[in-house]
């Protein structure tokens, strides 16, 4: 496959998978709109190789092999080994991305990392193994993406994990009911016992309630917290971290609104909410920004 056509093959990917995905390649300059198609396409492959299983020992063993081969074609890839007739277009694209970016390795290998722990760890004993599960699974991303507009300082990589790692937190307890349902919980046991939780048994109750009134209100701290970066990266970049920081919050506030009821119902944002996101992120960056 040529270089243009595994451009196209990416895009393609991006554009098919995840309908917020075409809102941040809007707000993206075209000199941007390719490489994010890369990178989403690698996310987005190698979580569909984690969970491609059905629960059982055998298939999970296959999608550690599988991960394994994916590793291998991103460390070809990085040593700008040629590609051959087994290559994923992905790496085609992610070879000639490495030609023009000084993309570091380490995310790529970190988000693998995660899918891989997917396959062995349904829970978490404590909150701080689940900041280590985000810290692999969810943090990687920002820091690639800032890799392709700046050379990052150690304070926005900070700034940044904290956005990524909220945003992991929110859809987390947006979906406590889903995850529940597939045998997952990411509700740390540490926390759970602290507000007397069953977490073999999730019932709603005052006590439920309250344990993820904390929860969201850590989430809402860590946005804030990384609020600095959305001025500190080049403007380029300023309206689509502002929009992913608003989308977070706007998660947490419907969470909010049902009274941290997420057993029963499931917090989502309705197209007029996103649109008014939107339209906010472009106001603040474009009109009071250039102010």
């Amino acid at each position: 496959m040529t270089e243009t056509e595994a451009f196209d093959y990416c895009r393609q990917l991006a554009k098919s998978h995840y309908e917020n995905f075409h809102v941040a390649s809007f707000l993206l300059p075209k000199s941007l709109r390719q490489p994010f198609h890369v990178v989403y396409a690698y996310c987005r492959c190698a979580d569909d190789i984690a969970d491609e299983h059905d629960g059982s020992a055998e298939s999970r063993r296959i999608a550690l092999q599988r991960l394994d081969a994916w590793q291998q074609q991103l460390e070809q890839c990085f040593n700008q080994t040629m590609p051959n007739e087994d290559t994923s277009p992905v790496f085609v694209a992610l070879r000639s991305l490495l030609r023009q970016y000084s993309l570091p390795k380490e995310p790529f290998t970190d988000l693998l990392a995660a899918f891989r722990q997917d396959q062995t760890q349904q829970s978490y004993a404590t909150f701080d193994d689940l900041l280590q599960y985000c810290r692999y699974s969810a943090n990687p991303v920002g820091r690639i993406v800032l890799h392709l507009v700046c050379m990052p300082t150690a304070e926005q990589l900070l700034w940044s994990d904290s956005i990524c790692t909220a945003l992991q937190l929110a859809n987390f307890w947006q979906d406590v009911r889903r995850d529940s349902a597939v045998g997952r919980c990411y509700i740390p046991q540490d926390v759970a016992r602290q507000f007397g939780i069953d977490l073999d048994d999730l019932q709603d109750s005052s006590e439920f309630r309250r344990m993820m009134q904390e929860l969201v209100a850590d989430a809402r701290n860590r946005f804030q917290w990384g609020k600095p970066l959305i001025k500190s990266v080049p403007k380029k970049l300023r309206t689509d971290i502002s929009l992913f920081i608003r989308g977070g919050l706007a998660i947490l506030d419907a969470i909010e609104r049902i009274q941290f009821n997420v057993l029963v119902i499931r917090p989502a944002l309705s197209r007029g909410t996103k649109l008014r996101l939107l339209l906010e992120s472009l106001w603040a960056h474009t009109v009071i920004g250039n102010k």
